[in-house]
């Protein structure tokens, strides 16, 4: 009776876990679905190199700002794990996929970075061990990429074939399932979430410097005078970077990698949501029906049938 009760205990605690990760990751994906509008305000003034940098650059600051303290090692070889987060997931993404937007249609990208899910079960099933593959989840992933296809060729007269700047957004979508690969082992070790975060910025920051001297790279702070441009450069350096890092990261730890990346799926969706009600674009039959079918992948792959020994501990005892 005793061990009975325990098992529900820990199963309502990890439920409201659940809870707390599923929440964290709508959150962030909601915030990251926007992040296309602000960015391309933003490029009225600066370049694709001053924003990616200088918007991490005060994230960084603000962390070190919100938690000061310094961060101990519980292992030396953690530093790997941290150095390959922001590798993958800061430096490799954020370039490829700007790199690759210069090459290759939105629309295209929107679709490819859009196998991510499909990227980070594979990795996370090779290099972890508490990450399923099911069949759900791939019968969730074809119907999430059928409607994220009708949303972002919408109004397309034909597709094109832009085999670089495919293959490059194609390396995006690697390197952030790598990045949360990187994040799940990090969760492991039970490291606090913002300063996990902050050094992840950290080492981004470090191997981006090289790719600056071959960039556009000339900074212009005067462009911050207007209102506009500085209220959606703090957007995107404050709130889809900082924070929206921070509740990814959670999110992550809570639910685990393969669950987490699943969400991507709503931020094409988030998009269309945001630009008809910001730039007055309107939906389309296409993009809502787009939308339902991408909303039923997201559901679809979430879906999860309980172990024998989850059902055990449900019961009423």
């Amino acid at each position: 009776m005793k061990e009975q009760l325990q098992q529900k205990t820990v199963s309502q605690e990890e439920e409201a876990g659940s809870t707390r990760g599923h929440m964290a990751a709508v959150f962030t994906v909601a915030v990251w679905g926007t992040t296309f509008i602000a960015t391309k305000i933003l490029l009225r003034g600066m370049a694709p190199a001053e924003i990616l940098f200088f918007r991490f650059l005060l994230a960084f600051l603000v962390l070190c700002a919100v938690c000061p303290r310094r961060m101990k090692l519980k292992e030396k070889k953690h530093e790997l794990l941290f150095v390959g987060a922001g590798l993958f997931g800061i430096t490799f993404y954020y370039l490829l996929e700007n790199v690759a937007l210069t090459y290759t249609l939105a629309s295209n990208a929107g679709v490819i970075i859009s196998v991510t899910p499909f990227f980070t079960a594979i990795l996370s099933h090779i290099f972890t061990k508490d990450e399923k593959l099911r069949s759900g989840f791939f019968i969730g992933f074809l119907t999430a990429i059928a409607g994220i296809c009708l949303i972002s060729f919408n109004g397309a007269s034909r597709f094109h074939v832009n085999p670089l700047g495919d293959l490059l957004e194609l390396g995006a979508a690697l390197a952030w399932s790598s990045y949360a690969v990187f994040s799940r082992k990090i969760s492991r070790y039970g490291y606090n979430t913002i300063q996990v975060t902050r050094r992840t910025f950290f080492y981004g920051l470090v191997f981006m410097i090289p790719a600056l001297f071959l960039m556009d790279f000339r900074p212009d702070f005067s462009v911050l005078g207007n209102p506009a441009l500085l209220f959606n450069f703090l957007y995107l350096s404050l709130g889809a970077s900082a924070l929206c890092f921070v509740t990814w990261n959670t999110a992550v730890k809570k639910l685990g990698a393969v669950k987490t990346t699943i969400y991507i799926y709503m931020v094409p969706v988030v998009t269309v949501a945001a630009s008809a009600i910001i730039l007055d674009e309107k939906i389309t039959w296409m993009s809502a029906l787009g939308t339902a079918l991408t909303l039923a992948g997201l559901a679809i792959s979430e879906g999860r049938t309980k172990s024998k020994k989850e059902k055990e501990a449900a019961v009423d005892y």
